[in-house]
C-alpha cells in the first residue's frame, strides 16, 4: 500500500479512505478490469460473433498499446496472494470458475455433448497462452493455443461447428 500511496494520484489519507487493506484496492482492481469488457468475458460476451469464434477468441491478448505482454490478471493476483483462503485467491478463483462456465455455454450453444468438459480444456489452453504470452512478451503467442483448440472444437462439435 505504501508504493501504491507514493504513486496514485491522491493523498495518502484519500487511498486509505477508500481501500484499507491491499486486499480491497486488488480486489477493487480486478472487479473494474471484469466490468470494462477488456477481459476475455468481455470476448465472450459479443452477441455480434458466432460462437466458434468466440471461442477462438480466447487465444487472443486484449489489444494493448507497446507494455509488455501482462498475461491473465485474475492468475497474476492469484499469484501474488498464493493463499487459497485469502480474499484476492478467492475473488481469482470465482473469477476463473464462472469463465469455464461462459466457455461451456458456447459449446452447447453449438450442440457439443461434454460442454463442460471442453470448457475446461479451452480454459487450460487459454491460461496457458497467456502466461506463456507474458513470460516471452509475445502478445500472438495464443496461435499456437488457437490451433490446439480447433482440433478440440473440430472433434468436439457436431458437423463443422460453424453454427
Amino acid at each position: 500500500m505504501e508504493q501504491v500511496a507514493e504513486e496514485a494520484p491522491v493523498s495518502k489519507r484519500t487511498l486509505y479512505a477508500h481501500f484499507r487493506t491491499k486486499n480491497e484496492l486488488v480486489i477493487a482492481h480486478l472487479q473494474g478490469l471484469a466490468r470494462s469488457g477488456a477481459t476475455l468475458e468481455g470476448v465472450l460476451a459479443r452477441e455480434d460473433v458466432p460462437a466458434r469464434e468466440r471461442l477462438r477468441r480466447l487465444f487472443e491478448q486484449p489489444a494493448r498499446d507497446a507494455a509488455p505482454v501482462r498475461g491473465c490478471p485474475f492468475i497474476d493476483a492469484a499469484a501474488e496472494f498464493p493463499d487459497p483462503e485469502s480474499a484476492v485467491h478467492s475473488y481469482a478463483r470465482e473469477q476463473k470458475l464462472r469463465m469455464v462456465d461462459l466457455i461451456a455455454a458456447l459449446p452447447a450453444e453449438l450442440g457439443c455433448r461434454e460442454p463442460l468438459a471442453l470448457a475446461e480444456q479451452l480454459a487450460t489452453l487459454a491460461d496457458g497462452a497467456a502466461g506463456r504470452a507474458m513470460v516471452l512478451d509475445d502478445p500472438d503467442y495464443g496461435r499456437h493455443a488457437r490451433a490446439a483448440a480447433d482440433i478440440l472444437l473440430d472433434h468436439a462439435l457436431p458437423g463443422d461447428g460453424r453454427v
